[in-house]
């Protein structure tokens, strides 16, 4: 348990950093991009997108590593494991879908719960950076650093 706890811990500052990159970067970026308000505003939701689907992947890539090094759980059924189970569940597990359909067993909970918890703090941070870009461009307004 105490090893997956600090795979956790990992993988939430990993994430949180390359959160905040990403964001950092559009903050930096966007006002000098010489294209039209809507397109700042498609830029922002694809880059967010973008890193969603990487932070999925670094929880997939962890939870597999922990069941098929670490052997401490599993996901669903043992014969049909590999990155892909684990790539769908982590993308359902991050955004709190919850379909039910792949569960996991042993310490893989605490991996789940935490990457559930931590998927809805950076969709927020996304949908509020999101917001504040629209009110932003819809103003006219670019000013960086905001």
């Amino acid at each position: 348990m105490l090893v997956v706890a600090l795979v956790c811990l990992v993988l939430l500052v990993l994430t949180t950093v390359l959160h905040y990159e990403v964001l950092r970067w559009l903050s930096a970026g966007l006002p000098a991009l010489g294209i039209r308000p809507r397109a700042k505003l498609v830029v922002v939701i694809i880059a967010a997108f973008v890193a969603h689907v990487a932070e999925i992947g670094l929880y997939a890539l962890a939870i597999v590593a922990l069941v098929r090094v670490g052997g401490l759980g599993m996901l669903g059924d043992p014969a049909r494991f590999g990155f892909d189970v684990a790539l769908y569940f982590s993308a359902e597990t991050f955004t709190s879908l919850g379909y039910g359909d792949v569960v996991p067993s042993g310490d893989m909970r605490l991996l789940a719960g935490a990457e559930a918890l931590n998927g809805l703090l950076l969709i927020g941070w996304s949908a509020s950076y999101a917001y504040i870009a629209m009110e932003r461009f819809w103003n006219g307004t670019s000013r960086s650093g905001d």
